[in-house]
């Protein structure tokens, strides 16, 4: 008996399991075609879900640079704080996003 992980959650499960307890996922009649289908799948929908948080990054470092620059936000207000805490997050998250896409495409191959 081995332990694999199931193709839809990618939890570990036994190799003899029909049905995996964490997803529900049927494993009976599962052949490598629809494991090959369900690791597609998979990465996109992670490759999806990091370009997602990518955007939100880009949206923070630009909103807090636009509204620092066009409020014309002076040194030391809360206002202050807020953008150009904004930009910070927005641009290290957006950096961290492109290395976690980085590293997913690097896995696949």
């Amino acid at each position: 008996m081995a332990v694999i992980n199931c193709p839809q959650c990618n939890k570990k499960i036994s190799d003899k399991a029909k049905v995996c307890p964490h997803c529900a996922l049927e494993l009976e009649d599962f052949d490598q075609e629809k494991f090959a289908t369900m690791q597609k799948v998979n990465f996109i929908k992670k490759s999806q879900r990091i370009m997602t948080y990518s955007f939100i990054a880009m949206l923070l470092f630009c909103g807090g640079f636009l509204y620092y620059y066009s409020q014309n936000v002076q040194l030391g207000t809360t206002e202050f704080y807020i953008s150009v805490g904004a930009v910070i997050i927005g641009f290290f998250m957006y950096i961290a996003t492109r290395i976690q896409l980085i590293l997913l495409k690097r896995r696949r191959k």
